[in-house]
């Protein structure tokens, strides 16, 4: 198993430029922006961490999230790291 984790803020001055985007309706495009980055960024931590233990890939890939604290949100990026057998 290996995991890449990331925990990420908006910052007040974004939060409340979403915040008036979102009573708005739509799509909150600074949300988008931050979730898809920092799904990016807990993703290459995990290949780092493979890399680490000496994988060559990783299988059943998956993210998770979950609030850690008000306006703090981890993200983790998690699979099975694997290494290929030579014939």
């Amino acid at each position: 198993m290996v995991f890449g984790v990331v925990v990420r803020s908006m910052g007040l001055a974004k939060g409340i430029g979403a915040g008036f985007k979102a009573l708005a309706g739509g799509e909150v495009k600074q949300y988008t922006r931050l979730v898809e980055d920092s799904r990016r960024h807990a993703m290459d931590r995990m290949i780092e961490n493979a890399q680490l233990v000496g994988a060559e890939g990783i299988v059943s890939m998956r993210f998770d999230s979950s609030e850690v604290a008000q306006n703090l949100t981890e993200i983790v990026a998690y699979g099975t790291a694997v290494t290929f057998k030579k014939s």
